[in-house]
């Protein structure tokens, strides 16, 4: 098919996957051409979106998105595909022309990549494409995951598409120049300075039953080397039940206990009671083993809630990341803080190194709050990145169980 014979239903489709032919698209979206490596596609990586989730570019692209998918759901949509947990290059079967068929519905797969049953270097480049969309570990490679997205039905990507285009409206005035947007359902926080994403971090929330609140705030200081006091919440939840099983996990940690006259010895607490709420615990300083690992980022806030470092960061590399009390997780922090930093005086990348190695308990005074949003968007899309998709962790949307989450028992999430 050549460039000028594309259809409409083409150009959407295009659209929604952010791999349109640069001829067939507005100026805004030429730049989103997937130039498909045919000799190196096993290996071709998915170039992420500079364009930020709250903007009128990712609005007017999401409004877009409802049209192509409306259209697409008019001609039938996408079939159900059965395939194994697991499947990679090499693989062969009437499954992997199946997986062709539905990605080539939605633009991951140029359908010039043909209807072989070869699971071969288009299909692994399709895969990664897909992935990225909904938030998935790029593998190129079917998992349980990945099969549950390609399953989700096209009407409920219409409505979270519908629902979510109202979050995005409401979002469409004037954020600042520089900002800080924390994308819950994404558990991913962006950076964004002069319409352009500085940094992409991902991040770890709230669990469902302690859940990560939505806020509109401002980032005033930075904390290197924080203590920790230990919430309420989680002394109840977590640390008197941890103690009942494990009586040296205080002392292994460094969490003190602090009572009105001083420290306590945790063996002389009972922990078959609730004396231990009566009292405040501390843990020392230490980026190996401080639950807010080398630095604490405060945000005003009713909550009580802020962003940290974390010495648990084999986190990040999960596609499920729900795993806090309510605070956010940053990966890759001494960037964050450093984009955070940058324009207060004396803060430079050496400096912010150098603060962290000394352990000392210091405090960074921003030269000008950053404004700092939590939001919850489950669907969105961007002409440089297509048309996102994140599971409705929180069931704010009302659509139902979220389907990938319902797998996070599963080693593949």
């Amino acid at each position: 098919m050549s460039k000028m014979s594309l259809t409409r239903r083409d150009t959407l489709l295009g659209l929604l996957s952010g791999a349109a032919t640069a001829g067939s698209l507005p100026a805004f979206a030429q730049q989103a051409e997937w130039r498909q490596s045919y000799d190196a596609g096993a290996r071709t990586s998915v170039q992420r979106s500079s364009t930020p989730m709250l903007s009128p570019e990712s609005l007017q692209g999401t409004e877009q998105a409802i049209a192509a998918y409306r259209d697409l759901a008019a001609r039938g949509g996408w079939p159900q595909v059965q395939l194994g947990e697991r499947m990679g290059v090499g693989a062969r079967g009437p499954g992997v022309v199946a997986l062709r068929q539905r990605l080539i519905v939605t633009g991951d797969l140029d359908a010039a990549a043909g209807t072989s049953n070869v699971y071969d270097s288009y299909v692994e480049t399709g895969v990664r494409r897909f992935q990225s969309r909904v938030g998935l570990s790029t593998t190129g490679a079917i998992n349980r995951a990945t099969v549950a997205a390609l399953n989700v039905p096209i009407e409920r990507r219409i409505r979270q598409l519908e629902t979510n285009v109202v979050r995005l409206r409401s979002w469409s005035g004037n954020l600042g120049n520089r900002y800080v947007v924390a994308n819950i359902p994404a558990a991913m926080v962006e950076t964004v300075e002069n319409g352009h994403v500085a940094t992409r971090h991902a991040a770890g929330v709230g669990k469902i039953d302690r859940q990560s609140p939505l806020l509109s705030t401002k980032i005033p200081e930075v904390n290197f080397n924080p203590t920790w006091t230990v919430p309420a919440s989680i002394i109840r939840k977590d640390l008197i039940p941890k103690m009942r099983k494990e009586p040296n996990y205080l002392t292994e940690n460094k969490i003190r206990i602090i009572g009105p006259n001083g420290e306590i010895a945790p063996q002389n607490v009972n922990w078959n009671s609730d004396e231990a709420t009566r009292y405040t615990f501390r843990q020392d300083p230490g980026g190996e083993f401080n639950s807010l690992g080398f630095v604490r980022i405060n945000i005003p806030s009713p909550h009580g809630v802020y962003m940290h470092d974390t010495p648990a960061k084999g986190i990040f590399g999960d596609d499920y990341r729900f795993v806090s009390s309510g605070c956010i997780r940053v990966q890759n922090v001494r960037d964050y803080i450093a984009w955070l930093l940058k324009d207060t005086p004396g803060w430079d990348r050496a400096k912010i190194d150098q603060v962290i190695q000394s352990g000392e308990r210091i405090n960074a005074r921003l030269a000008q709050p950053v404004p700092c949003y939590w939001v919850y968007v489950t669907a969105w899309a961007t002409p440089d990145g297509g048309v996102q998709f994140r599971d409705d962790i929180y069931n704010k949307d009302g659509l139902g169980p979220a389907p990938v989450a319902a797998l996070q028992g599963d080693q593949d999430i």
